[in-house]
């Protein structure tokens, strides 16, 4: 299997999430996992501490994916979706919840953009942190595994080529041809954390992600390049 040509725009299937609040350290954590590292996660903990210059300086040393979830009325979505692209991301996240109207229409807007270099938007199906219990009561009537598969299809039917959802439903979409980003990937030794849908790397890539995301259990570690050395190794 050719894992960088499956998680491309990312140099490999490895994305290490940013989860830091100091731009010092996500600077030096950075220095240190890019010749590893796919590619690097920046969520709001950052990106509005820091805004588009930081996001500007990491994607000059490696790919960005920003991680926000935009979910807003579609004028507004695009926006942050433009905005993101031209600090530097490769890879931004909407909410699938948002809808069709706003899909289809980020769905222009992403081939607009990957003309002038590779970018993708995904669009999140069901947080990893949510478990069935924990869904909001007008959405507990379903399964998880239904609105993930439901949300998938909108997504894909609506011109987007990328989902976020959570390892344990990749068996699920294989019949959904598209980007699949999988954050809750462990190995059975690391903490959990607020993870509740998880899996281990090589079963991840094996069910179909296309790319990784792993943030704790590497930028909390000792020795954070052993640790993403790891990850690397289960490909």
């Amino acid at each position: 299997m050719n894992w960088r040509e499956r998680s491309q725009p990312f140099l490999n299937p490895l994305c290490v999430a940013l989860d830091v609040d100091s731009k010092a350290r996500a600077l030096q954590l950075v220095s240190e996992l890019k010749d590893i590292a796919g590619g690097f996660k920046i969520g709001p903990r950052l990106a509005l501490r820091y805004g588009q210059e930081f996001i500007q300086e990491v994607s000059q040393q490696s790919p960005v994916f920003v991680d926000c979830k935009f979910f807003d009325i579609p004028s507004t979505m695009k926006a942050a979706v433009r905005a993101s692209f031209e600090a530097g991301a490769s890879l931004v996240t909407v909410h699938a919840l948002a809808g069709a109207e706003a899909l289809q229409e980020l769905a222009v807007l992403e081939k607009e953009l990957s003309e002038l270099r590779p970018f993708r938007i995904l669009a999140v199906t069901i947080l990893t942190s949510w478990s069935q219990a924990s869904l909001p009561p007008v959405m507990k009537i379903l399964p998880i595994s239904n609105h993930v598969q439901e949300l998938a299809k909108l997504v894909v039917t609506s011109g987007l080529s990328g989902i976020v959802c959570s390892p344990e439903e990749l068996d699920l979409l294989q019949t959904i041809h598209a980007y699949k980003v999988t954050p809750g990937i462990r190995f059975s030794t690391d903490e959990k954390g607020d993870q509740k849908r998880v899996l281990g790397p090589s079963e991840a890539l094996q069910k179909g992600s296309s790319l990784l995301v792993v943030g704790r259990p590497i930028v909390e570690a000792k020795n954070p390049r052993e640790a993403a050395n790891k990850y690397l190794a289960a490909f």
